[in-house]
């Protein structure tokens, strides 16, 4: 009674293919799957900017002169 067999697994895919139709469930598949891409390429172009941000950082130079130094 502790792991349900094959038998079970297919049983309920049975019922959720009468409950949803394959229709819907190829929907909500094509869904999951567009978010998942999206997801992706959010991924990749929060890291493509923080490498830009990164190289931007490294080029930018502050040049200075201290004129006189004051104890607090």
């Amino acid at each position: 009674m502790g792991s349900l067999s094959i038998w079970h697994w297919l049983i309920v895919l049975i019922i959720v293919l009468v409950i949803f139709g394959t229709k819907k469930l190829r929907n909500i598949g094509g869904d999951l799957g567009g978010a998942v891409k999206s997801f992706k390429e959010a991924m990749n172009e929060d890291d493509k900017n923080a490498h830009q941000l990164e190289e931007s950082a490294a080029e930018t130079t502050i040049e200075g002169e201290v004129k006189e130094k004051t104890h607090s």
